[in-house]
């Protein structure tokens, strides 16, 4: 008995494997599903690393600042995402955030094959190059 009597997909006779124009059509073959937790790890490692970047700002328990946060929703082969961050103080807000939502983006694509339709981007807390349990100065 050899594999395509045997019922296997994809394998022709002697178990050799079948040409690709051989192949059953991609319904009959299956998928490759992400989950949405992952496709969130990838998201939140993707900000941590834009953050860094173009914020000038990495995650540091010391400082007072947080991992970023992500969310992710996938269907039909798209996905959207939500961040929420720490950004420094002063710092263009709209333009880092921008570049940040830009690089996630880029980055979950690559990585998952997914087509990002949205990057929401909450900014949690702007962070001052002081000490952040120094308080309120009047």
């Amino acid at each position: 008995m050899n594999a395509r009597s045997a019922g296997i997909p994809g394998a022709g006779p002697a178990g050799q494997p079948v040409q690709a124009g051989h192949l059953p059509p991609p319904a009959e073959r299956g998928a490759t599903v992400i989950p949405d937790r992952v496709v969130a790890r990838v998201a939140a490692r993707a900000a941590r690393t834009a953050q860094a970047q173009w914020a000038g700002l990495s995650p540091d328990r010391r400082r007072g600042t947080g991992l970023p946060d992500a969310s992710a929703a996938t269907h039909g082969g798209s996905a959207r995402l939500g961040l929420s961050l720490d950004l420094p103080y002063p710092i263009d807000i709209a333009r880092v955030s921008q570049r940040i939502q830009c690089d996630v983006a880029e980055r979950v694509t690559r990585l998952t094959g997914l087509r990002v339709a949205e990057v929401t981007l909450t900014v949690r807390r702007l962070v001052t190059g002081g000490r952040p349990d120094r308080g309120r100065v009047r």
